[in-house]
């Protein structure tokens, strides 16, 4: 039973749930995606990878559904349920959280406190005696290792799947920041626009995904790439197969890049000149799934001439964060006591 009294951490994102566990480590990482039956009742027939797997050969009766979007809970119910079948995997038990269990769970940063509260729910539910609520960009950049406890400013740009989040972190806490809803699920909607613009042709999310990850690109270069993929002739309504080029893809994708971008550009001129000096000589650390895009932190470089690097495991640095601070939980409530 000693098991299930160890802290847990939660990156509850719009793409990915992940799961840390105290003393453990990362024990789940499972797309963010229910099977729910088509009728009053939805229930949940499958989640997370195996639901993703039936998207687009769901029989009648069956319907694929994304129940957090933009980094909050679009679905209650479904989160709740979809949340409930993760822990039960991810602690191989026929129980949840147990009792004396606490939750460390991330959000963005700008989440209204309605969102907030049903995030908190949503996981008390689950069986956690307490849930405590933290902002994504500082676990992410606790868990790509930036000295956020000290006076230096550490930038991070944590790219999401349904969020991104900009902050500069220092003395704990977060200085200035912008969330924006935008991240790798727009570039996927942006991949299918395109296609079905330019080519007439119906791809699904789960293709546009494939293609973003394979031949994506934020940059537009000469010497491109090429994918075959297949979709749907939107005239004959018959299958059809297509060949996508790298400097296509980066077309239809340029817009969402440019708006984070944008918002990079927005919070790098509201610095102090102090912190302007500090991240001048420390650089920019992106984490997030969007991390990984084809050159992204060279295209960011060029536009704010400000060094890029990206972390090692972008896709797990919001966890490992939360992870780092379930595992100091009890510390942190004696320091509080104390003070």
């Amino acid at each position: 039973m000693a098991f299930f009294s160890k802290n847990i951490a939660i990156d509850l994102g719009t793409a990915n749930v992940v799961i840390y566990v105290q003393g453990k480590g990362i024990v789940l990482r499972e797309p963010s995606i229910a099977a729910v039956s088509d009728d009053e009742y939805r229930d949940v027939l499958e989640v997370g990878t195996q639901a993703k797997m039936m998207l687009g050969r769901t029989p009648a009766g069956i319907v694929p559904v994304y129940p957090l979007r933009e980094g909050v809970i679009a679905d209650f119910m479904i989160t709740e349920e979809m949340l409930s079948k993760f822990m039960i995997k991810a602690l191989n038990r026929r129980l949840t959280i147990a009792s004396s269990s606490s939750v460390v769970i991330c959000v963005p940063c700008n989440i209204s406190e309605h969102e907030r509260k049903s995030v908190e729910k949503a996981v008390k539910n689950c069986g956690a005696k307490q849930a405590y609520i933290t902002q994504q960009p500082i676990a992410a950049a606790i868990g790509a290792g930036l000295p956020i406890n000290s006076a230096q400013g550490s930038m991070v740009v944590d790219i999401g799947g349904g969020t991104t989040e900009i902050a500069v972190v220092t003395m704990g806490e977060i200085s200035i920041s912008r969330s924006i809803r935008t991240g790798g699920v727009h570039m996927d909607n942006d991949i299918v626009y395109y296609v079905k613009k330019q080519y007439n042709a119906l791809i699904g999310d789960k293709t546009a995904e494939e293609i973003k990850i394979e031949i994506g690109s934020a940059m537009d270069y000469k010497d491109t790439s090429s994918m075959q993929v297949r979709g749907r002739d939107l005239m004959s309504n018959m299958p059809i197969a297509l060949e996508i080029t790298s400097r296509e893809v980066c077309y239809a994708i340029r817009d969402t890049i440019d708006r984070i971008i944008l918002e990079i550009r927005a919070v790098l001129e509201n610095l102090t000149p102090e912190l302007s000096a500090d991240i001048l000589e420390h650089g920019i650390t992106l984490t997030g799934g969007g991390a990984l895009l084809n050159d992204m932190a060279e295209r960011i470089y060029l536009d704010t001439q400000i060094p890029v690097k990206v972390a090692d495991s972008p896709m797990d640095c919001v966890a490992l964060g939360a992870g780092i601070i379930a595992e100091q939980i009890e510390e942190l409530k004696k320091s509080r006591r104390k003070r």
